[in-house]
């Protein structure tokens, strides 16, 4: 019997495997009208958030306070501290800390709109 394919090889290990041409590590920092966007993004989610706030204020329905909490849980959510890679697509840290105090102000907020609406 003839083989009709060669004999198989040893895989090589991983520290062996060569790289290719247009292999590249992940950047350290992001274009910057990347970042820009990105923190104009949210602060754009932030405006938003306070829209829905005030039009609760004025008239404190539960679909109203429900749209604020879903806004402030999103915006929450867009000030997580990031993860290296993502650091430059967030606000500055500095701003970011505010804005998650604002976050926790709003949550109160709703809890005593909540209180007062019961409709």
């Amino acid at each position: 019997m003839h083989l009709t394919h060669p004999p198989a090889q040893q895989p090589k290990p991983l520290g062996q495997l060569e790289k290719p041409k247009n292999f590249r590590r992940s950047t350290t920092a992001v274009e910057h009208g990347k970042s820009q966007f990105a923190v104009a993004e949210i602060n754009s989610y932030i405006a938003i958030r306070d829209d829905l706030l005030a039009e609760a204020e004025d008239n404190p329905t539960s679909a109203k306070l429900n749209s604020v909490a879903i806004a402030n849980d999103f915006v929450e959510t867009c000030l997580r501290v990031p993860r290296p890679i993502y650091q430059a697509q967030h606000l500055p840290e500095t701003d970011a800390i505010r804005e998650r105090e604002r976050c926790e102000d709003v949550k109160q907020r709703i809890g005593a709109l909540r209180l007062c609406s019961r409709d």
